[in-house]
């Protein structure tokens, strides 16, 4: 067997989502085995809806599912109506450009799940797969939230275990499958690599969220040293984010032997 046939063989119930701010890391993240991405853009906030010529490029690439993060900025999850038409209108440009599924997450003020615009999101995205990211992790209730997600119709919940990575969340994380008990899956995500995930696997997790990322220098020359054009916390302007092909496979890979192993134990 070569190598593309086994990281792209069905990996049974596990599956490799990778998180992408570039269709060139859509590429890599395809060559690398995952199971589909999350496209993105503004790395910075977190991630916000990227742009349709970004999805246009991004849906070229074979062999992978692509699905697209709708959200109208960075900051919190409450969005004012103006925002919410906002995405209501990305939600029909992405269907219109063929992908196969949306990530969304909207809050009420209280910090409960927005049930009801989520709901109206879900049912005009239809017929596309459904995820509820991590705004679940900014709930004031996470056990109340998740009855509130199932409820909304997704398909699953990306969720840190309401910490800054999975690992730390993942007493919760375990909790939470138990709890969904199969009317959702739940997906780890933020700091996912091939170094914990079977930590996470042990939990009862069966989707893996990561952003497998490396940095590589830009083809620019010349670098103006007067001058910054973004954050000063960010990465420097001449280095530019990219998914690691190799830290997917590696994350494939180990998923794939845990499958085995569960059929053969």
């Amino acid at each position: 067997m070569n190598s593309t046939n086994l990281y792209h063989q069905n990996t049974g119930e596990y599956e490799l989502e990778i998180c992408c701010y570039s269709a060139d890391s859509v590429i890599e993240a395809a060559k690398g085995g995952a199971n589909r991405v999350e496209l993105c853009d503004n790395m910075q906030d977190g991630g916000t809806t990227p742009s349709a010529g970004t999805i246009a490029q991004a849906r070229k690439v074979e062999g992978i599912k692509l699905y697209v993060i709708i959200r109208p900025r960075g900051g919190d999850f409450c969005y004012n109506d103006i925002e919410f038409e906002a995405m209501k209108y990305d939600i029909g440009e992405v269907k219109r450009l063929g992908v196969d599924g949306i990530v969304i997450g909207l809050l009420n003020p209280d910090g409960s799940v927005d049930t009801e615009r989520t709901k109206e999101l879900v049912e005009l995205a239809r017929p596309l797969d459904v995820t509820f990211h991590r705004a679940f992790d900014m709930t004031a209730d996470p056990h109340k939230a998740l009855e509130s997600v199932i409820e909304c119709g997704v398909s699953r919940v990306l969720t840190s275990g309401t910490y800054n990575t999975a690992v730390e969340g993942v007493e919760l994380l375990g909790e939470l499958v138990r709890l969904a008990n199969g009317r959702i899956a739940i997906m780890a995500g933020s700091g996912v690599n091939a170094g914990n995930i079977q930590q996470l696997q042990q939990a009862g997790v069966r989707q893996f969220h990561s952003s497998a990322m490396k940095f590589v220098t830009t083809a620019m020359q010349y670098q103006n040293p007067k001058i910054k054009m973004g954050k000063e916390s960010q990465h420097s302007e001449f280095e530019k984010g990219i998914v690691d092909e190799e830290k997917v496979k590696a994350m494939k890979e180990i998923l794939i032997n845990l499958h085995r192993q569960s059929v053969t134990s």
